[in-house]
């Protein structure tokens, strides 16, 4: 089973990319669905017809379909929905506003990668092509799991044996201010399902292709991209250029492409190994599936598009080293001025260009002190020596 997530800066065909590239693989005999995460769903746009909240068979081999994000929703976060409700008309809040301010934002696509997850573990499929939101949005969700397990692992037990034991007398003072039970449970529930999420779309059979157009500031941002999707652990395969004009005589495309051409050379050293596949600009915008199928063959060269376009290596990796320990983590193009490192307790905390992760550190390096970090190749190596007094108590 192969997953490929298809992001990029909103409006550079990241939905046209994916729906090619799922085509494209089921013309070759594969067991495809195409699915999208993104709010707007353009999916059926692109393929020129209506979906569900099914799969929905769009040719032999190829299915496609939208998330019922509502009704996921409120199967999963119904008893929190309720919790908050009650709070807001207890509030005085309008019950129509209420119910409005208890959809959290990013919910549909949050519940959206659930789906994603559900048909990649129970499905038939040989390949699940993910058509997600723009790169700010996505990147935001793929770092959520990580950021609720810190959570739920170490507020939420505290706060939940607290007003367990204050519960009797709180709720003859506050009513339904005081959550119950299956709040937390459903808290719970939903981290749990994140987690599998995560475990999906970092397994090393799941890739992220990163589609962009050959301008200036669209490059600027798959570059932060880039680092950003590897610093949360998310493995990068290949960059799709997207409308690239071909060489002309006529004045005005000829300074396009010269433009254009900076701008791949650009991409392509910012590249290294990646390969950067190219999507020529057509003079009519491919919809329906004849059209979205030549696309795809056109840019896989006739290859299957669900196989690793390159083997994005090890994210991140713990070596013995003389002195100690030496961890080591994939960040491709971040810049020293945009990096800050500190250590919290077991943790590691990494921030890049205002994207932080918090790195659980594994048993022997916790037993350890930072002795350094160095910033090279694309990768942050940071050492540990072992503590002397923590080390000799085990």
């Amino acid at each position: 089973m192969r997953v490929l997530l298809f992001t990029g800066k909103g409006g550079v065909g990241k939905t046209t990319a994916s729906a090619a590239t799922a085509a494209a693989a089921a013309a070759r005999g594969s067991k495809v669905l195409v699915l999208s995460t993104d709010a707007a769903h353009s999916l059926a746009d692109a393929l020129g017809l209506p979906l569900t909240g099914a799969p929905t068979q769009v040719d032999t081999g190829l299915y496609a379909m939208q998330v019922d994000t509502q009704a996921a929703f409120e199967q999963t976060w119904r008893e929190v929905q309720g919790y908050l409700l009650g709070l807001l008309e207890r509030a005085g809040v309008d019950a129509l506003q209420a119910e409005e301010l208890t959809v959290l934002p990013g919910a549909e696509e949050v519940l959206a990668l659930l789906e994603v997850t559900r048909q990649v573990t129970t499905g038939p499929w040989d390949l699940v092509v993910v058509d997600c939101a723009p790169t700010g949005e996505t990147l935001r969700l793929l770092a959520l799991p990580e950021a609720l397990t810190w959570y739920v692992q170490r507020v939420f037990p505290a706060q939940r044996r607290a007003l367990r034991a204050v519960r009797p007398l709180l709720s003859r003072v506050s009513g339904p201010a005081v959550p119950q039970e299956d709040v937390f449970d459903a808290v719970e529930r939903l981290h749990r399902e994140l987690l599998g999420v995560r475990a999906v779309l970092t397994a090393p059979t799941t890739s992220v292709r990163l589609v962009l157009t050959p301008e200036q500031v669209v490059v600027a941002e798959a570059r932060r991209t880039l680092t950003s999707l590897a610093l949360y652990g998310y493995r990068v395969d290949a960059l799709l250029a997207n409308r690239v004009f071909p060489a002309s005589h006529d004045p005005f495309l000829a300074g396009w492409a010269a433009t254009q051409a900076e701008q791949l050379a650009v991409v392509r050293a910012d590249a290294g190994a990646l390969p950067v596949l190219e999507v020529p600009y057509r003079s009519a915008e491919p919809v329906g599936l004849a059209a979205l199928t030549a696309l795809g063959e056109q840019l896989y060269a006739g290859q299957d598009p669900g196989a690793p376009a390159t083997d994005a290596g090890e994210l991140l990796s713990v070596a013995r080293t003389a002195d100690g320990f030496a961890l080591s983590l994939a960040l491709p193009l971040a810049r020293h001025e945009d990096l800050d490192l500190s250590r919290s307790g077991d943790e590691l905390v990494i921030t890049v260009a205002g994207h932080r992760r918090v790195l659980a550190l594994p048993s022997a390096l916790r037993r350890c002190v930072v002795a350094g970090a160095v910033l090279a190749d694309g990768r942050l190596v940071v050492r540990f020596e072992p503590d002397p007094e923590l080390w000799m108590r085990t």
